[in-house]
C-alpha cells in the first residue's frame, strides 16, 4: 500500500479590534513547527480578557511541547487561567474561549471550548465543524429555538463553558477532520460569525485569490457589517509537497496554491 504524500500547510491569519471595542482581547497563534493553529477570545473587561486569551495560548503551546495531547493541553490552559486570577495577575471572572487545530499526518485534530468556531469550506459549500458551548445553541439543540432566531437573540453571546470558569473543568469539544484538496479550514472568533452568516463567509472565501486576501476580506466584511466585537480568523489548507503529474480538476485551494507559487 502506498504511503500518503507528504503535506505542508498554507495559512493566513488576522486579528483586529473591530469598529466598537477600544482594544483587542482576542489572541491567535500560528506554529507550523508544532502543527498548531489556534485562537482565543478573552473576556472579563478592564483589559483582563486579553490576559486570559494570551495566557491560554501560551500554556497550550507549553503543554504540547511537553508531550501532552491536545485535549489535555486545553485543560492545562483552563487551569492556568483559573490560577492566574488568584494572585492578581488577572481578576476573578476573566476567561477565554478557544479553538485549536493540530495537524497529525494528513488530518487535523480540532479542539474547542466556548463559541469560537471551526469550519470546513469549499468553493461551493461550508460546514460548521465545532458545536458552540452557548445558551442559544443549547436552545436550538433542545428544539426550543431555530438557528435563525439564535443569531438575533439578545442572549446569543452567553456562553456556557469557557477556559477559566472556576469550579468546572470544560467539556472540550474534539473532532478529527481530513480536508479535500479544494477545501479550507477556518478558525474564527464570534466577532466574525456575529456579523456574517455562513453563506456570506463561504462566498467571501470562494471569491478570494490568495489566503491573505481571504482573511482581509473576511475581517473587512465583518467590520463593514458593524464590527461590534474583536474579529479574528485563521484559514488553513493542505498543499501536497509535490504536484501530481495529472492534477485533479481545479478547486478553491488549487487556484490559491497556483497564485502562491507564481
Amino acid at each position: 500500500m502506498s504511503q500518503p504524500s507528504p503535506v505542508s500547510v498554507v495559512f493566513a491569519a488576522q486579528s483586529v479590534a473591530g469598529r466598537v471595542r477600544t482594544h483587542n482581547e482576542d489572541a491567535l497563534i500560528c506554529r507550523p513547527d508544532l502543527g498548531l493553529w489556534a485562537l482565543a477570545d478573552g473576556m472579563g473587561g478592564h483589559e483582563r480578557g486579553e490576559v486570559a486569551s494570551a495566557l491560554a495560548l501560551d500554556v497550550l503551546v507549553e503543554a504540547l511541547l511537553s508531550g501532552a495531547q491536545l485535549v489535555a493541553a486545553v485543560q492545562a490552559a483552563h487551569q492556568a487561567v483559573v490560577a492566574a486570577a488568584q494572585p492578581g495577575v488577572g481578576e476573578a471572572g476573566m476567561g477565554s474561549t478557544l479553538v485549536a487545530a493540530r495537524l497529525e499526518g494528513d488530518e487535523f485534530e480540532l479542539a474547542w471550548v466556548g463559541d469560537s468556531r471551526a469550519y470546513r469550506i469549499g468553493s461551493e459549500h461550508i460546514e460548521q465543524l465545532s458545536h458552540d458551548h452557548s445558551w442559544v445553541q443549547a436552545m436550538v439543540d433542545a428544539g426550543r429555538m431555530s438557528a435563525e432566531e439564535a443569531r438575533e437573540h439578545p442572549r446569543r453571546n452567553l456562553i456556557l463553558q469557557c477556559l477559566g470558569q472556576a469550579g468546572q473543568a470544560p467539556d472540550v469539544g474534539l473532532l478529527r477532520v481530513r480536508l479535500a484538496s479544494d477545501e479550507l479550514l477556518l478558525l474564527c472568533s464570534d466577532g466574525l460569525t456575529g456579523e456574517l452568516d455562513d453563506a456570506a463567509i463561504q462566498r467571501c472565501c470562494a471569491e478570494a485569490v490568495t489566503l491573505e486576501a481571504m482573511v482581509e476580506q473576511l475581517v473587512g466584511l465583518a467590520n463593514s457589517h458593524g464590527g461590534r466585537d474583536n474579529i479574528s480568523c485563521i484559514v488553513l489548507g493542505l498543499a501536497p509537497a509535490a504536484e501530481p503529474r495529472e492534477a485533479p480538476s481545479p478547486g478553491l485551494l488549487r487556484k490559491l496554491f497556483k497564485s502562491l507559487q507564481s
